[in-house]
């Protein structure tokens, strides 16, 4: 067994550091999302699978669940509630029958769409809590550190779906007259 280089006393204190930071941050998180939100009647659950499902291309439950950081009961059971108002629908795939698989469907795509369009940084705590780094510095924190530390609880394919929602955003939205829309694509170029 190797001998540890670290103090208790350096590892409570870390520790607790990122227990209180985060719970603080996500708070104010949590909030934020639920504004943002709210007037298209999701919770941040069905939101977040509506993300994924978006940025997948359709997911297995088990991927909803991974990805969202979920219980997998709790990935299904609002999926279905997805299903029920038509922003879902379920799938088993030919060679695989033991998953369940989701996909958006036209009106889950345009709600997921509209929330892009009308999200609102001023009215978000953490994006204004991180302008003055931006002002100071010409660029939002990457917040690195953090990333380092989940990609060794949650795993690269973690952080690999995580980088592949932004590059889509980066990829496959413009910004007019200050919101976010999707780039149509003409009937030439490939999907």
């Amino acid at each position: 067994m190797t001998e540890k280089q670290y103090s208790m006393k350096e590892a409570m204190l870390f520790s607790q550091r990122i227990a209180q930071l985060s719970k603080a941050l996500w708070k104010s998180i949590e909030k934020d999302w639920q504004q943002w939100i709210k007037p298209f009647d999701l919770n941040i659950n069905e939101h977040h699978i509506l993300w994924i499902a978006y940025h997948l291309n359709g997911a297995s439950i088990s991927d909803v669940a991974k990805f969202g950081v979920m219980h997998v009961s709790t990935a299904f059971n609002f999926s279905k509630k997805l299903e029920a108002r038509g922003l879902l629908e379920f799938s088993k795939k030919e060679n695989d029958k033991r998953n369940t698989y989701i996909q958006l469907t036209t009106q889950g795509e345009e709600i997921l769409l509209r929330c892009m369009e009308n999200y609102q940084p001023d009215g978000n705590a953490v994006f204004s809590g991180a302008l003055p780094l931006r002002d100071l510095y010409g660029k939002f924190p990457e917040i690195i550190e953090m990333m380092a530390i989940v990609r060794n609880i949650y795993g690269d394919d973690f952080m690999e779906i995580f980088e592949r929602s932004f590059q889509n955003i980066e990829n496959e939205f413009t910004e007019k007259d200050g919101k976010l829309y999707k780039v149509k694509k003409t009937e030439e170029e490939p999907a």
